[in-house]
C-alpha cells in the first residue's frame, strides 16, 4: 500500500512539474513560431497554477486520506475474503477426509454386521441340524421300541396260540390222560426249553 502511495504522489510530482514548465517552454517557444492557442498565456497560467496547487492541497488533506483509507478497507477486505476462501477450503477439506473416514467406518461395520449374521445363520442351521437328528433318533429309538414291543406281544401271542395248539395235539395223541391244565403245564415247559436252545 506504502508502493502504491508512493508511486501516486511521484506521478502527481511529475505532472505538476510538467504543468510548472509548460509556460516557460512556451514563452521560450514564442518568440521562434509563434503563439500557440494551445499554451496558456502567463496571465492565465499562474491564477490556474494558484487555483491547481490549492485544490492539491485540499485534495491531499481531506480526500486523499479517506481515498487511502477506503482502498486500505478494500485491501483488507479482499484479503479476508482470500482468508476466509483459504479457510474454507481447507475445512473443506478435512470434512472430505472426515467423511471418508466414516464411509470407511459404516463400510467396516457393514462387513462385520455381515460376518455376525453369516456366523449366527450357521449357528442356527448347526442347532436345526443337530435338532433335528435328535428328533430323528428319538423318532427311530421309538420305533424299534414300538417294533420290539409288538414283537414281544406277537411272541406272547404266538406262544399263547402254540401252547393252546400244543395242548390240543397232546390230547389227541396222549389221550385224556392228562388234565387239561396238567398238558399246558408242559407244552409251557417245551416252548421255555425252546426258547432257552433258540436264544443260545
Amino acid at each position: 500500500m506504502k508502493n502504491t502511495i508512493t508511486k501516486l504522489l511521484a506521478r502527481a510530482g511529475v505532472t505538476a512539474g510538467v504543468v510548472l514548465g509548460t509556460p516557460f517552454l512556451a514563452f521560450a517557444e514564442e518568440s521562434a513560431v509563434g503563439p500557440d492557442i494551445l499554451i496558456p498565456k502567463m496571465a492565465e497560467f499562474i491564477p490556474a497554477l494558484i487555483a491547481f496547487l490549492v485544490i492539491l492541497v485540499i485534495l491531499s488533506k481531506l480526500v486523499w486520506p479517506s481515498v487511502l483509507e477506503m482502498m486500505e478497507k478494500r485491501q483488507q477486505k479482499i484479503q479476508d475474503d482470500l482468508d476466509a476462501a483459504e479457510r474454507s477450503k481447507i475445512e473443506a477439506a478435512e470434512e472430505a477426509k472426515s467423511y471418508e473416514a466414516k464411509i470407511l467406518e459404516a463400510h467396516h461395520e457393514a462387513d462385520a454386521i455381515v460376518a455376525k449374521a453369516k456366523k449366527e445363520a450357521e449357528e442356527v442351521r448347526s442347532a436345526v441340524l443337530a435338532k433335528a437328528q435328535r428328533e430323528a433318533a428319538d423318532i427311530i429309538a421309538k420305533a424299534r421300541g414300538a417294533v420290539d414291543s409288538e414283537r414281544h406281544k406277537a411272541m406272547i401271542e404266538l406262544s399263547s396260540s402254540v401252547v393252546d395248539l400244543s395242548v390240543e395235539i397232546a390230547s389227541k395223541i396222549i389221550g385224556n390222560d392228562l388234565s387239561v391244565e396238567e398238558q399246558r403245564k408242559l407244552a409251557e415247559k417245551y416252548l421255555a426249553e425252546v426258547g432257552k436252545s433258540d436264544g443260545r
